[in-house]
């Protein structure tokens, strides 16, 4: 079968799935991720890759916003806020990725938080005009003051300075939320050029990857992760809880991002309710 003989195939798939029930298409939705986590458990023996995966795809979904940036010369659909959240949990991540780590995390989040920084200057500076800042009106304290209190209190217990401890629970949790602003202004524009929607997809997959991560840890120790609840202990529980929200804030988006890549459309296009 040809090429256009399997994206005919495709399409017909995506036909059939989009004439489902809503509620069947959450349960193909969920056995497929679950299919999905099947498959990574089988074929990644060491689960810490997942994380260095993980990184590395949020890596690559900037250097596509620097690719538009360069190329096409405005920010247009992109949210400021989202990378002034990005540059806050990685500055907190990668400094106390120095006093905890010191390995390849440290490496691509310096990467990464090197490249953010350099869209944060352009949207700031440079292509300041084609910037669409009343689009852009989520409030930065909506997400970060609760991240820093409940990191306050929930935190890893571990040698290392507390300070430390709670800056580490503090970039969990803003990392969870960080890209509720950009959906909420794609949720205004509701049509998503082909740059911002492969960006959004690629943190979709990364947050993914950190999930399967602990959803299979607890399954490798037999659920003792969640235990640990009833000890008192309930910061990987919060870290898991952090994964699976991100997930599923960009699940959403994703499907409507696979769908009309399957249509062949280059611009995603989402419905009133999202």
């Amino acid at each position: 079968m040809g090429r256009t003989g399997v994206a005919a195939a495709l399409y017909k798939v995506s036909a059939w799935v989009r004439r489902r029930p809503t509620k069947v298409k959450a349960f193909m939705a969920a056995a497929f991720g679950l299919c999905a986590l099947v498959a990574l458990k089988i074929m990644v023996k060491d689960h810490s890759h997942f994380f260095i995966a993980s990184e590395a795809i949020h890596f690559v979904g900037i250097l596509v916003l620097i690719y538009k940036l360069n190329t096409l010369k405005t920010c247009s659909g992109l949210s400021l806020k989202t990378q002034d959240l990005t540059a806050i949990f990685l500055t907190a991540r990668l400094f106390c990725s120095f006093s905890m780590e010191n390995d390849i995390h440290t490496f691509l989040d310096f990467a990464t938080l090197a490249s953010t920084l350099w869209v944060i200057y352009m949207m700031r500076f440079k292509l300041k005009s084609t910037y669409i800042a009343e689009l852009d009106s989520t409030p930065l304290y909506y997400v970060v003051v609760p991240s820093a209190i409940i990191a306050i209190f929930i935190h890893p217990y571990t040698h290392h300075a507390r300070a430390a401890r709670v800056l580490w629970a503090f970039a969990v949790y803003l990392e969870s939320v960080s890209v509720l602003p950009q959906l909420r202004m794609m949720q205004k524009t509701k049509m998503i050029e082909p740059f911002t929607a492969h960006y959004v997809f690629a943190l979709g997959v990364a947050r993914f990857l950190g999930c399967a991560h602990w959803i299979i840890q607890v399954y490798d120790s037999a659920g003792k992760y969640l235990f640990l609840v009833g000890a008192g202990y309930v910061w990987l529980p919060m870290v898991i809880l952090a994964e699976i929200v991100q997930t599923f804030i960009l699940a959403d988006f994703c499907y409507y991002y696979v769908k009309g890549v399957m249509s062949g459309q280059l611009i995603v296009s989402l419905p009133s309710h999202v």
